[in-house]
């Protein structure tokens, strides 16, 4: 599947006219949004304390982002670990390359990482001759298909039971044709038999981190499965892969975060596993230990007005509670990132030109500024890069003249009461029936929606008619 976010136009319509697809959708509120309604209400504090101090954890590491960095380099380097620099996904893909070849790697184990489908890992080691495996049930599954991920933390979350059973039967062509796979347990249970090989021949194991910390040099895993020990403990050599905006000072700041991201993406109180990674082992365990960090463009946004989008901690509490999301699904943003976490982000790491139409799918109800556990604004940010698509000539010619037309009446008010004196009359003779069903201009606005007929008067009339 090619993925372009100059495509969402298109994309997303395709996206509305997928039926199976909005079903699957809408268990976005079933599962991720009640289940994190019911976890902050089992909460027995001040949530709303532990997201600021949150967002306070997280300020203060873009801040003091070089220094961090620069001490936690010299934690995993006192204890045996190894870090690498790369400044985009050319180098981040070259290292990781260089690593496993100094191995003698052949078959990669992976874990859940959104940085190795940021730089397109996957199919760079397979062109390189070694065999990637993702071992995230959902992961494992879209890896099959031959898919990107939908979803941040659930990346087959767009699948229904009955595609995942017809995917592991055009897959798993060594297993009896006949077997039942009618329920998720027999589905799970397969994708377990036959993972487990494949973590006991790896040569490696790559996986991504969802904090780092300074003081300790620790890069620490959240997960459900047991899939990500699997991945770091068993082979010889572990790669952690991240991107550089995961790092705090320490320990105790972590374990803070946690305490939010878990509530925020899954609505546990903790998930299954947390795994803090300290180094090579001198047991049982990884004799080398690599941490490769990567920019691609993340740190072009620090002191800039997109800034604060760098908080995120990937809990997918946007996306879980985003109506343009849950209409259109992942797929159609054509990114790594989709959501309004996407739209936020993307045009500054993929560039204006590339990513614009992300800004601009939303609806602006601030419902992801609500839900996110560290408070990115996100709306501002997406008014941002709207902004500057304008500014750099690049927003869609109607749009301009619209506004521009927009502009002229504003700046003349007699004119401008005039004029929308005559158009809430006009509006309200067509919308008879209480409500307008198509005008000629905005089209694609009256596709799925009527606009409710105005009541004959402009807003400054029916104040002063009170005054």
């Amino acid at each position: 599947m090619n993925q372009s976010p100059r495509d969402f136009p298109a994309a997303s319509k395709a996206a509305l006219a997928d039926e199976s697809l909005k079903t699957a959708l809408g268990r976005l509120k079933t599962h991720f949004g009640a289940g994190r309604a019911r976890a902050i209400a089992r909460f027995g504090g001040d949530w709303e304390a532990l997201r600021e101090q949150g967002r306070a954890i997280r300020d203060f590491a873009l801040t003091h982002l070089d220094t961090l960095l620069e001490q936690f380099e010299r934690a995993v380097t006192a204890r045996g670990g190894k870090v690498h620099w790369a400044r985009d996904a050319k180098e981040a893909r070259e290292i990781v390359l260089g690593i496993l070849k100094e191995a003698g790697a052949k078959t990669v184990t992976k874990g859940k990482s959104m940085v190795s489908e940021e730089i397109a890992l996957n199919p760079f080691l397979e062109a390189n001759g070694m065999i990637p495996v993702e071992t995230d049930l959902g992961e494992y599954i879209i890896q099959l298909r031959k898919e990107p991920p939908s979803h941040i933390i659930a990346p087959a979350f767009h699948l229904h039971k009955e595609q995942v059973a017809q995917t592991f039967r055009e897959a798993h062509t060594m297993l009896d044709a006949t077997r039942n796979l009618d329920e998720r347990q027999a589905l799970v249970g397969e994708a377990r038999q036959l993972l487990r090989a494949q973590f006991e021949a790896a040569d490696a194991g790559i996986t991504g981190a969802n904090f780092l910390t300074a003081e300790e040099g620790a890069a620490i895993i959240v997960t459900n499965e047991g899939n990500g020990d699997l991945t770091r403990l068993l082979p010889k050599t572990h790669i952690v892969l991240t991107g550089i905006e995961k790092v705090c000072a320490d320990l105790n700041d972590a374990a803070v975060l946690l305490r939010l991201l878990t509530r925020s993406a899954t609505g546990q109180d903790i998930s299954s596993y947390v795994s803090v990674m300290l180094g090579p082992s001198e047991g049982d365990g990884p004799r080398n230990f690599h941490v490769v960090l990567v920019d691609n463009g993340r740190s072009r946004l620090i002191g800039g007005e997109a800034e604060e989008v760098l908080r995120c901690i990937r809990c997918s509490a946007c996306l879980n509670h985003c109506p343009i999301y849950g209409a259109v699904g992942g797929h159609a943003y054509g990114a790594t990132y989709p959501g309004p976490i996407g739209a936020a982000l993307n045009p500054g790491m993929l560039g204006v030109a590339n990513a614009a139409h992300l800004a601009n799918a939303s609806t602006f109800c601030g419902r992801c500024a609500e839900v996110c556990p560290v408070k990115i604004p996100l709306p501002a940010i997406m008014r941002h890069w709207r902004a500057r698509e304008h500014a750099s000539g690049l927003a869609p010619k109607s749009f301009v003249a619209g506004l521009g037309l927009w502009a002229f009446f504003a700046k003349r008010p007699a004119l401008y009461r005039t004029v929308t004196g005559i158009a809430a009359r006009v509006l309200k003779a067509i919308g008879g029936k209480g409500h307008i069903a198509a005008l000629p201009l905005p089209r694609g606005w009256f596709a799925v929606r009527d606009l409710p007929a105005p009541q004959g008067r402009t807003f400054h009339e029916m104040w002063k008619a009170k005054r």
